[in-house]
């Protein structure tokens, strides 16, 4: 075994303390929320995050106090999803204070671009680092729910943030494409490895061209609980507020 230096060692005991800090204070700034639930996919254009906000718009509906939290690296939409553009306030502790809309208060790597058109191209660290900073920085208050829409894959990215973030669960989306299916599959398992609950399988774009019945076939054959199918409709088109907030049908779907 090779044995380390004292100056290495010193180094190496010094990155685990500022490692501990840093997840304390993230414990700390979460400590008034009682749930953390990921949204995640195992490819991109899923509806992953149309999922997750309308979970948030539905959750805030029914009176609970929510947050979304869009860690989406690579393409952070959750703020053109709720169609909410207002950035964060500065409070008096220095603490950043989301944006509320549809009764969801807010809070997005988006709000850290310059423009909505630029590619973010980070690699694991500063993901980490970016990460971390928006969770110590970001005053929630007390929530019942923090939805978080994920980066999709099995990639550096959504692990990284698997890893800082200490969720109470995940819900995966897929569409009825084989693909679609295959890649909800390695999402699942990769969750499953980290020792972290699934609490079920949405179907989205269910019907017509798309076909069906993925969602409940991946369900049962990983003993998860199948949450439901949402098939297309014109009405989702509308993009003013979530789908959900729409009209009591939908509601009650």
């Amino acid at each position: 075994m090779t044995q380390q230096n004292p100056a290495q060692a010193r180094a190496r005991i010094e990155a685990m303390k500022r490692q501990f800090e840093q997840k304390r204070q993230i414990d700390e700034a979460l400590s008034g929320i009682k749930n953390k639930i990921g949204v995640y996919s195992g490819k991109g254009g899923v509806g992953k995050t149309t999922i997750a906000v309308n979970l948030a718009a539905t959750l805030a509906n029914d009176g609970a106090r929510v947050g979304i939290l869009d860690v989406d690296v690579d393409c952070p939409n959750v703020v053109r999803a709720i169609n909410s553009f207002d950035q964060p306030m500065v409070g008096e502790d220095k603490k950043m204070i989301p944006p509320e809309k549809f009764g969801v208060k807010l809070m997005s790597m988006a709000f850290f671009q310059e423009n909505e058109d630029e590619a973010i191209i980070w690699r694991g660290p500063m993901i980490h680092n970016a990460i971390n900073q928006m969770l110590q920085s970001t005053d929630w208050g007390d929530l019942d729910y923090l939805i978080v829409d994920l980066p999709p894959g099995t990639s550096d990215a959504p692990l990284t943030i698997m890893q800082v973030l200490t969720m109470d669960g995940f819900i995966v989306v897929t569409t009825p494409q084989e693909l679609a299916k295959v890649d909800a599959k390695r999402s699942i398992n990769m969750v499953r490895k980290l020792q972290v609950n699934v609490l079920g399988v949405v179907e989205n774009m269910s019907g017509g061209v798309f076909g069906e019945g993925a969602g409940k076939e991946i369900a049962d054959e990983l003993d998860l609980d199948f949450l439901g199918a949402i098939g297309l409709r014109s009405e989702y088109q509308d993009t003013s507020k979530p789908t959900s907030l729409l009209s009591n049908d939908v509601l009650n779907e």
